[in-house]
């Protein structure tokens, strides 16, 4: 009997540590363009993301006014180098040093920098150059970081686009693009080593742009609908995001790299675009971004990583007014305004965490019979862009027609599933706290 307090206070702390891990949203991330005259300035952005559940942010630069904005919020904070510089990089190891020299030195640890992504979906620009200095690059940007001591807090990476994979349906037969070779090879062994994320843009929208059936938009909104089943595992999948991860995920274990880890850097859903865009509006957004957010925390994660959360990167912070080529859905992700404010509420806010029931979609997206084969998306990059293509045979940012996913309920319960997690944890916790006090009081009595 004498442990017994001892026994009491160890199982409280490790209750207490479980609901902690169970309400981080550590995995929830959002990406920060700045192609746009009209931004407020960065110490109301850092002010306005202290106010949400966000924990990183995506930087496509590296601009020194955000990075000291974000400094001792304990904000992780991903920055990243232009496409443009890679040949430099590659070529000059003491170019690399003064990068990191100008770029992390000055700030870290104060500003929590932890991951620097060496270009953006370079393997599917179609510049040979380009792709063939990517990993001398990202080797000699981690040198830099292992000279100063580094190497081992701060990651290095590079984003892809989801036309890497040559085959993404049925998610278990997912795989690279073999004409990558030893590219790809190179890459992956790289982030073996380092321990390094494989980022990944996965984008539902555009799968929906080569599909606009109802039903397809249903799959991709994680709003109620039959599933699709991959023949190969019999895994009923119930959302895109889930399928498009899970091929990401097989393509990894393929090539034995299956313990590399997955983030992923871009996803979200424009809420308008021109007359002739299918499925840009206010309710599907909301929808995509709100189960997204929803699924993210329920910690169900995907059929083939169950019991964990991706990290996510939420495209985007603000809508970006200077991006001149492609549609109007180019410019209309963000999700706040520029004047601070929310666009739509998908139940990021600290104050209000339970998203509203995200609305079923709009007729107009969901009857429209307008369809699009190939897409062209300019990634937000100060100095670089960025294209993603979305086909019928789900290469691209898009898996095919018969994609699947798994979802964590309907739209219109997503956010009030989320609430009654956390009011569950809550009663547990104050439970197990009675509990305990019964047990110290009786125990006091037998002393």
């Amino acid at each position: 009997m004498v442990v017994l307090p001892y026994t009491v206070a160890f199982l409280l702390l490790s209750f207490l540590q479980t609901v902690k891990i169970a309400n981080s949203q550590s995995f929830i991330g959002i990406n920060y363009g700045q192609v746009a005259d009209n931004l407020p300035p960065p110490s109301s952005t850092a002010k306005l993301l202290q106010s949400t559940s966000i924990q990183k942010v995506r930087l496509y630069g590296s601009d020194p006014a955000i990075i000291k904005a974000l400094a001792n919020t304990g904000i992780g904070i991903v920055i990243g180098t232009a496409n443009g510089d890679i040949p430099g990089l590659a070529s000059d190891p003491n170019f690399a040093k003064s990068w990191i020299n100008t770029n992390v030195l000055p700030f870290y640890p104060a500003s929590n920098i932890i991951l620097i992504t060496v270009g953006n979906e370079v393997m599917t620009s179609n510049d040979q150059n380009l792709m063939n200095k990517l990993l001398p690059a990202m080797q000699n940007v981690q040198n830099a970081l292992n000279d100063a001591s580094l190497g081992g807090k701060i990651k290095v990476s590079t984003v892809h686009s989801m036309g890497v994979l040559k085959q993404s349906e049925p998610p278990s037969s997912g795989s690279f693009d073999p004409s990558y070779g030893d590219l790809m090879k190179g890459l992956l062994e790289f982030n073996s080593a380092n321990g390094s994320p494989f980022a990944i843009n996965p984008y539902p929208y555009f799968a929906y742009r080569s599909d606009t059936r109802p039903e397809t938009l249903a799959f991709c909104l994680f709003q109620p609908n039959a599933g699709r089943m991959d023949g190969n595992t019999k895994i009923k999948y119930m959302n895109m995001f889930d399928a498009q991860v899970d091929a990401v995920y097989s393509a990894l274990n393929s090539m034995g790299f299956k313990n590399v880890e997955i983030v992923v850097a871009e996803t979200g859903w424009p809420y308008k675009g021109d007359d002739n865009e299918v499925g840009p509006s206010i309710e599907n957004a909301k929808a995509y971004n709100g189960n997204l957010i929803a699924h993210l925390r329920s910690l169900v994660g995907t059929p083939l990583m169950p019991g964990e959360s991706v990290d996510t990167y939420l495209f985007a912070f603000y809508d970006e007014d200077l991006i001149k080529p492609g549609p109007g859905s180019e410019r209309s992700s963000g999700l706040f305004k520029t004047g601070v404010t929310m666009v739509y509420d998908v139940g990021l806010s600290t104050s209000s965490q339970a998203p509203a029931a995200a609305p079923q979609p709009s007729p107009a997206a969901a009857t429209t019979t307008t369809t699009t084969t190939t897409t062209t998306i300019t990634s937000n990059s100060n100095s670089s862009t960025s294209t993603s293509t979305s086909t019928s045979t789900g290469t691209g940012t898009s898996t095919s027609t018969n994609t699947v996913n798994i979802s964590i309920g309907s739209s219109s319960g997503s956010g009030s599933k989320v609430y009654l997690i956390r009011i569950f944890n809550l009663g547990l916790l104050y439970g197990f706290m009675g509990l305990s006090l019964i047990c110290l009081f009786f125990y006091d009595l037998q002393i």
